[in-house]
């Protein structure tokens, strides 16, 4: 199987699971709390699967030991928002789609057009013209859920794409820097040519925090 049907095969299995978990929200099982759940925990072990395997070399350093337990402490404060907004699916269901949005848009228009890097030592695929339509895309999605429910046209939706979209990206880099760090590609090959767990949902690294924050 090539490599393209294997992402466009796992993305689909991806978006199948959004479905049913909100499908079964609507039947009144929460499912969507125990996803994240489920996510949250997979994120941790599968860092510190990484941090076991990792070369001496690589672990003994003290600048990394410091960058990898404060990204540790950053998926412990995922978790824990994790275990916040899963008692509010539809809130987290909108923050999903507009990061997958944001993600989707800031890959493709960053192919097609290509252009400047944005830190090309972190990653080397992401330019300024992939995070302007990544920002422009999520921000769109997040107009059209107000149009879809609440009928009008939020502009506080307006801003809260804007934010979430530039978010996700740089919760995106940040785990290629840590992945540079470790000098690995992926986090894992659970998920195929997709890479790990974190690899999916690293655009919400930051984004979450700062929801649970919000509404605390």
């Amino acid at each position: 199987m090539s490599e393209v049907m294997n992402r466009i095969l796992v993305a689909a299995g991806l978006a199948l699971v959004v479905v049913v978990a909100a499908w079964l929200e609507f039947l009144g099982i929460h499912a969507v709390y125990w996803l994240c759940i489920i996510i949250g925990l997979a994120m941790i072990g599968e860092f510190v699967c990484r941090l076991w395997t990792a070369p001496r070399a690589v672990m003994f350093n003290t600048n990394n030991l410091v960058l990898f337990a404060l990204f540790l402490g950053l998926l412990g404060v995922d978790f824990v928002s994790l275990l916040t907004l899963g008692h509010r699916p539809m809130l987290l269901l909108f923050v999903l789609c507009v990061i997958c949005a944001a993600d989707i848009c800031a890959w493709l228009f960053g192919r097609m057009i290509g252009g400047d890097k944005m830190w090309e030592r972190i990653s080397e695929h992401k330019t300024w013209a992939g995070q302007i339509f990544g920002v422009i895309g999520g921000t769109a999605v997040a107009v059209l859920y107000g149009f879809l429910t609440l009928h009008a046209f939020a502009p506080q939706l307006l801003w809260i794409g804007i934010s979430v979209s530039l978010l996700s990206q740089y919760g995106d880099l940040t785990a290629s820097f840590i992945k540079r760090r470790l000098k690995i590609k992926d986090f894992s090959r659970v998920l195929g040519a997709h890479g790990g767990i974190i690899d999916r949902v690293d655009g919400w690294i930051y984004v979450l925090p700062l929801i649970w924050m919000i509404l605390a």
